[in-house]
């Protein structure tokens, strides 16, 4: 899929012909130097693309082969940038970008370049655990208790329903698309997602469906108005209940949708089918049992479950879950990705569920992410209007920014994945 101009809430200048070394280093203070020079020799073993990085006083460092592509330009503003990227390492550039430290033409490139590079630019070292302490023991403390997770979702979600519409489609469908073309609306590559999870649970005019995590009720009103089937959608987000709720008796379907403030934990009756969109995320490690077990005990007898999950490759989430990350800090907390080789684990003891069927979407996500950066940096304006501050705004660019990289590059994936139970024979 084509790739336009990022767009950018600071564009950087032209930057003037580059300097030596020895001239940039003058003008930095004795701590910005020393990071300074801990990140050069990061950068001496850099092998993918091209790197340019203007210093506060115009000066450049560049790295990377003359014609290498892409070539991704950053502006330092402040040098303080230097010392929180060495000691904090993605927290510490996350917390600077924000405050407006450094700014880049191309942001999610900038990230993907890092993230190609890992081996040069890494900064998972015992010092940026142990700077990054306080945020992981904050991280910690704030589980997905029954009252923790609402505390958690109220965090993000019920930031503003009017935000998130903002750049959102009509459908209002908070999840990766599945897109037919580079072209294809992204209404249109969201339905396609639904039709794709109705499949798999091959949904028919008598099944009843509960949806854990139901979001605005997307998926709850397409399924039950090309299905014919009925939905029973649960969330702990108030404003994502209230709309919901409005959106359904809006579609006429009042007598086939039920939309319920309830935690998975609480779920009552037998359901059919179960699809979860990417609400995992917000369980916790230590809760996958009970969501598994949860779903074990109310899924019908040949029942199916139907589940969208952003995952990392098994062999990093050991590192991944050690500490907190700027994403679980500042946008999700509570939060944690799974990984396929924990969901198996986590189900093994705890329900009869296997895994029947996994697709990979992680390039239909960070297509999707592209379309939400692009419509929310249209529309700063009305993003302002709403009383949220520069912070903000660079906050949440640097977090579409971040999660479209990660997803291009497959440092993280996205899968559809089709649970039933062992034993049963229930056809996919």
């Amino acid at each position: 899929m084509s790739t336009p101009p990022s767009p950018s809430v600071d564009p950087l200048p032209t930057i003037s012909s580059p300097l030596t070394g020895a001239a940039q280093v003058a003008s930095l203070r004795w701590h910005e130097r020393l990071a300074l020079a801990v990140i050069r020799a990061s950068l001496a073993r850099w092998q993918h693309g091209r790197l340019s990085v203007c210093l506060p006083d115009g000066t450049v460092e560049s790295v990377g082969d003359v014609d290498a592509v892409p070539h991704v330009t950053l502006r330092v503003r402040d040098a303080r940038f230097l010392v929180d990227f060495v000691l904090g390492g993605d927290l510490g550039a996350g917390e600077s970008y924000m405050r407006g430290d450094w700014s880049c033409d191309d942001l999610p490139g900038f990230i993907a370049l890092a993230v190609r590079n890992a081996d040069a630019v890494g900064r998972d070292t015992w010092l940026t655990r142990l700077v990054t302490l306080p945020a992981t023991i904050g991280h910690w403390t704030r589980g997905n208790t029954r009252r923790g997770s609402r505390q958690n979702i109220e965090a993000h979600y019920d930031l503003s329903n009017a935000l998130f519409g903002l750049f959102l489609d009509e459908t209002m469908t908070y999840s990766s698309a599945v897109f037919a073309s580079a072209d294809e609306a992204l209404v249109d590559a969201q339905r396609r997602k639904f039709d794709r999870l109705c499949d798999q649970l091959a949904l028919r005019r008598d099944d009843h469906v509960l949806e854990i995590g139901c979001g605005w009720g997307g998926f709850a009103i397409h399924a039950a108005r090309t299905r014919g089937c009925r939905v029973t959608g649960i969330t702990i987000s108030r404003e994502q209940f209230d709309l919901a709720t409005r959106r359904v008796a809006e579609a006429g379907l009042d007598d086939r949708v039920t939309i319920l403030m309830r935690d998975y934990r609480d779920v009552e009756g037998v359901y059919s089918a179960i699809v979860s969109i990417e609400m995992i995320e917000a369980v916790g490690r230590e809760h996958w049992p009970a969501f598994f077990g949860a779903c074990d005990r109310v899924l019908a007898p040949g029942g199916r479950v139907a589940l969208q999950a952003i995952t990392v490759p098994d062999h990093r989430f050991a590192q991944y879950a050690r500490s907190a990350d700027w994403i679980q800090k500042y946008i999700f907390p509570g939060s944690l990705l799974g990984s396929i080789g924990g969901f198996i684990e986590a189900m093994r003891p705890h329900s009869r569920l296997t895994i029947r069927h996994v697709d990979d979407i992680a390039a239909h996500y960070a297509e999707t992410l592209r379309r939400w950066r692009h419509a929310f940096v249209d529309r700063l304006g009305e993003v302002r209007a709403m009383g949220f501050d520069e912070q903000f705004v660079r906050m949440w660019e640097f977090y579409l920014a971040s999660c479209e990289a990660y997803f291009r590059t497959r440092h993280i994936a996205v899968v559809q994945m089709t649970l039933a139970r062992s034993g049963d024979g229930a056809g996919l």
